[in-house]
């Protein structure tokens, strides 16, 4: 025989017969129904609709330069189609879209024949031009946020670490706390602090986690804008607080806000600083912290720059460190003159114009953004994933940082400007039961949500849709590329100083006035 036999071509399982099961509660007739039109994640439509009133759904479509030549191939809305709501409904890996293949409702939300299958989604960009990739990702990202930066903002970086464990494409070993010597990616991130939207995000080797190899895209995206959307300053965790970073937001004239190392140089400007005690001038610095201002260069510095060491009283002696021991957590601890000790940290900063306490506060600030960056990692499934070449892992990572800008928007205008994580508002505003029916040439959704507070969530997303509907109506005179900046700055009313010429003069300006 020259071609085995392949397997034979049996026919659907049925669902069983209906059944007895035992509960605690007593015994249970249970039936199984065949395509019963529900879908668990039916409160999903009214983010759809905030995708479809604002355009921003259909050009994200229209642009994806992914193509086809089989005839039978799917649509660009079906693959994209089923990432959104895999990604939504904070799925980690490809093989979770199979527990969502079977919804007829949400395609039918989506304008779709179906959702596709995990392999659909993973070979779909296998063998797409990733400059064309790359562009579109950027210009759709770029969308989210741009009318924003006209305002003053901050620019947050950092980079995460994802551990790999297959034969990825640049898994390389690198500084990894969680599995050091495992291989992984490291995720280059930017962040718009105040709104807490996502920027950029530069998927890497694993052994490029130093600021050095973010430092290309981050001056590159700046220098691809106009000098008035700059950031107010740059802000960095320790990794950013080095010689070659500086220098390059000097050389541009972009002012800076680093952590430094507790290196030899910066040990022992805070051992003098702890010797003359009180003398040394500490002021409040806010939230029981102290601090002093001072000029450094260190070993490697081109020049010597302003930098505020900050010291925080401790409560009790610490214990002895055992010989050899690592310098603990979360700075240096010297006993001060006087016999108090104090835990300290050392920022440095070009931004000459702020006073010791606003340069402070403006780096707790920053705790803000690690939080988002948690959220992405752990609510979002942003590490997730993964493929064997590296395009497809940094596209899937931009896809998810893309549509947790749309949801953080949505959510925004549920929640009167406040941003909520994934953990609290997905039962809010995702989960609940939709049973699609139509009737007289009509579909009609029935929705039912489990959570304690439905009945306030139903009004909530009752008015939201009223408000998108009533924006459309009022803003039908703008051209549609300007629909959307305007619809971003009715969202961050409260961040934008002033109101953009181009918006409609209207009493929806105010919000939908909603809260949970």
């Amino acid at each position: 025989m020259l071609h085995p036999t392949g397997e034979r071509n049996s026919e659907p399982l049925a669902y069983p017969e209906p059944h007895r099961v035992e509960t605690v509660g007593g015994p249970m007739q249970v039936h199984w129904e065949e395509d019963p039109g529900i879908s668990p994640h039916g409160m999903l439509t009214y983010f759809l609709e905030f995708l479809h009133l604002s355009g921003i759904w259909a050009e994200f479509v229209e642009q994806c330069p992914l193509r086809y030549s089989s005839p039978n191939a799917p649509t660009k809305a079906e693959i994209l189609g089923t990432i959104l709501c895999s990604v939504v409904s904070g799925h980690r890996r490809y093989a979770h879209i199979t527990g969502m293949r079977s919804d007829s409702v949400l395609p039918k939300l989506l304008g779709i024949a179906c959702l596709r299958s995990e392999d659909s989604i993973r070979r779909a960009f296998a063998q797409q031009d990733e400059e064309a990739l790359t562009l579109w990702m950027d210009l759709q990202t770029d969308k989210t946020f741009s009318a924003l930066l006209e305002q003053e903002w901050v620019l947050d970086l950092d980079a995460t670490i994802k551990t790999l464990y297959g034969r990825q494409g640049e898994a390389r070993v690198g500084y990894s706390p969680m599995k050091p010597g495992r291989p992984s990616h490291v995720y280059q991130v930017m962040v718009l602090a105040a709104a807490k939207l996502v920027l950029n995000v530069d998927v890497q080797a694993g052994n490029q986690t130093a600021s050095q190899y973010a430092q290309p895209t981050l001056w590159g995206w700046l220098e691809s804008r106009e000098r008035k959307d700059w950031p107010t300053f740059v802000r960095g965790d320790i990794a950013h607080g080095n010689e070659a970073m500086m220098q390059g937001a000097e050389q541009r004239g972009v002012p800076y806000l680093f952590k430094l190392r507790q290196s030899k140089g910066v040990a022992q400007l805070i051992a003098r600083l702890a010797a003359l005690g009180d003398k040394a001038g500490w002021r409040s610095a806010g939230q029981g912290w102290q601090g002093v201002e001072s000029h450094l260069q260190l070993q490697g510095w081109s020049r010597a720059r302003r930098v505020v060491v900050l010291r925080r009283k401790l409560r009790e002696r610490p214990a002895p460190e055992q010989a050899g021991a690592q310098l603990r957590l979360p700075g240096c601890v010297l006993e001060h003159k006087g016999g108090d000790w104090y835990e300290h940290a050392v920022l440095v900063t070009s931004w000459e114009e702020q006073d010791l306490l606003a340069v402070a506060q403006s780096y707790r600030d920053r705790a803000d953004s690690e939080n988002m960056f948690d959220e992405l990692k752990n609510q979002w499934g942003w590490t997730g994933s993964s493929t064997q070449d590296l395009k497809r892992s940094q596209l899937m990572a931009r896809m998810v940082a893309l549509i947790f800008n749309w949801w953080s928007l949505f959510t925004r205008i549920a929640s009167q400007d406040k941003h909520g994580e994934a953990i609290t508002t997905r039962p809010l505003f995702l989960h609940g039961i939709a049973r699609h029916t139509r009737h007289a040439q009509q579909n009609h959704l029935s929705l039912s949500s489990l959570h304690a507070k439905a009945r306030k969530i139903a009004q909530v997303l009752s008015r939201v849709s009223g408000w998108l509907r009533a924006f459309r109506d009022g803003a039908e005179q703008l051209v549609s590329a300007a629909r959307w900046p305007t619809l971003l700055r009715q969202i961050f009313r409260h961040f934008c100083s002033a109101a953009h010429p181009s918006m409609p003069n209207s009493a929806l300006m105010e919000g939908p006035n909603c809260r949970i």
